[in-house]
């Protein structure tokens, strides 16, 4: 099993997010372009969870407040919880893929040949 996991690799589709009709080539990625997408996802989940908590203190605070009603805060406060919970699962996996579309340009950046040649 442990010899397995060594050569285990993740390929994944770059940008899979394609108009339709159209289909991944597999030809050149642009690396930026992969980068800043799972950077701007990244920042939409960190403002979910921000949101998702907020709503969560929200309902904590309304279930005090209104104890005819404070099971059904209770509950609400549950549910954003775990949203919020979830949205910060996401914001890691976009970071990682983040830092994976990194490695990724600096591996196919590796092979090139960077000097410059005059003559």
């Amino acid at each position: 099993m442990a010899e397995e996991k060594q050569g285990h690799h993740h390929h994944h589709l770059h940008l899979h997010h394609h108009k339709e009709g159209e289909e991944y080539s597999g030809g050149d990625v642009d690396y930026e372009k992969e980068k800043k997408h799972h950077k701007h996802l990244e920042h939409l989940g960190e403002l979910g969870v921000a949101a998702a908590g907020a709503y969560a203190l929200h309902e904590k605070h309304e279930a005090k407040k209104d104890s005819e009603h404070s099971h059904g805060h209770k509950i609400k406060e549950e549910v954003a919880a775990a949203v919020a919970v979830g949205a910060g699962g996401f914001v890691l996996h976009e970071h990682h893929e983040k830092k994976e579309a990194k490695r990724e340009e600096k591996e196919a950046d590796h092979g090139k040949d960077h000097r410059h040649h005059l003559f």
